[in-house]
């Protein structure tokens, strides 16, 4: 999907830029960016007495190498590639047979040798990335935290794709939902939520990927799903991208569901359904669960107290706001001309509270979505889905 990138150099800089606008305290700064206080006031300082320089990474590597591997050595290590192309398991085992009684170095001081010298091709790693991510998953009681993802596709023996939506009830590992979608769009996640927000009540969170149809690189990662639940009352948590373990529980259940409802695939989606609702009967009702001292998730779950309201509520913004309706084009105004914020929030109130002169705080519900300062016509606070620092 398309991720919104920046470079860690860049990052700093916003960090910087958005601390100097004096719109945020550095302990607000830093929770909404996702680092501790002493390295907010590192770049800080940095950035103050050597300017963008000062963002720079600096070298680690240490000042002196006493156990250094001597330059005859590396000469040697460097010919036999040259000669013969091989790799370090190889080249230690011609060294040691030419001179058995040398002490020669270790296979990975050769490897690291031969990657020095660039003859070693790297595989590109990704990347982690940062944005106002999810708390650690802990939970004391059942619909405190739903979790929701899909499980990797599979094809069908229609040669029709099938996507597993499921949805769990963190603390009682309850399976609530595993239905089959022909895509992940969100016209089909929509309708099997409101089932079971019906059927169950509704949450205090739900914890997400970062992938479609659950958020999207704009401002705080809105999309109409997720607006829909803000609107419900229901916090959206996203674990860090490329970080599933953040989501342990869920992908062990994927691991279960694709070994025991996914192989071998059914013939249709109306039948693989079929296998889907037996596995979550199966799961739930019959199978002892490690996590829960060998009860089973039937035995801990019960429906949330809060019921799924048929009607949304407006927004009820105190009186010393600024109401602000946004258009259908995604923008809104306010005294000084007209800015764009998400169209995620089309046709939809948004708060505005002054902080100090020009300086507004935008809130959608209960959330703090940014801070728009109408001198500059921007808007801070509001990382996107970005790379770590």
């Amino acid at each position: 999907m398309p991720w919104k990138e920046t470079n860690p150099v860049l990052e700093r800089h916003h960090f910087v830029q958005d601390f100097e606008s004096g719109h945020w305290t550095m302990t607000e700064l830093c929770l909404r960016y996702g680092i501790s206080r002493n390295t907010g006031y590192k770049w800080l300082d940095r950035y103050r007495h050597e300017g963008p320089r000062g963002l720079l990474d600096r070298s680690r590597a240490p000042r002196s190498i006493p156990h250094q591997t001597p330059p005859d050595v590396v000469a040697l290590i460097l010919e036999e590639h040259r000669c013969y192309g091989w790799g370090p398991r190889k080249i230690l085992k011609r060294l040691r047979t030419r001179d058995p009684k040398r002490a020669w170095p270790a296979r990975s001081t050769i490897f690291d040798i031969l990657a020095r010298h660039g003859h070693v091709h790297h595989r590109r790693r990704r990347r982690p990335w940062k944005h106002p991510g999810a708390a650690p998953l802990r939970t004391t009681a059942p619909n405190q935290i739903w979790t929701i993802d899909f499980k990797g596709q599979f094809r069908m023996r229609n040669g029709v794709y099938c996507y597993p939506l499921t949805v769990i009830d963190h603390f009682s590992r309850y399976l609530l939902g595993c239905q089959g979608l022909l895509d992940v769009g969100g016209a089909g996640v929509k309708p099997h939520l409101r089932h079971l927000f019906r059927t169950c009540g509704l949450p205090e969170v739900i914890r997400s990927d970062n992938g479609a149809p659950f958020a999207s690189t704009g401002i705080h990662g809105l999309n109409r799903l997720n607006v829909w639940w803000l609107q419900l009352g229901i916090t959206h948590q996203r674990i860090t991208p490329g970080s599933p373990q953040e989501n342990g529980a869920h992908e062990r259940l994927h691991k279960t569901l694709k070994e025991e409802a996914a192989r071998p695939p059914a013939a249709n989606l109306n039948l693989q359904q079929r296998v889907f609702n037996r596995f979550r009967n199966t799961y739930n009702e019959l199978r002892p669960h490690e996590a829960l001292d060998d009860d089973t998730p039937a035995s801990r779950f019960k429906p949330s107290p809060r019921p799924y309201p048929e009607r949304i509520t407006p927004p009820q913004y105190p009186g010393h706001f600024e109401v602000r309706k946004v258009s259908g084009a995604g923008t809104f105004r306010l005294h000084s001309g007209q800015h764009f914020l998400s169209q995620a929030l089309n046709h939809e109130y948004v708060g505005f509270e002054e902080i100090e002169d020009g300086l507004w705080n935008i809130v959608y519900y209960e959330t703090l979505l940014g801070r728009f300062d109408e001198h500059t016509h921007t808007i801070t606070g509001a990382p996107s889905l970005r790379k770590k620092c």
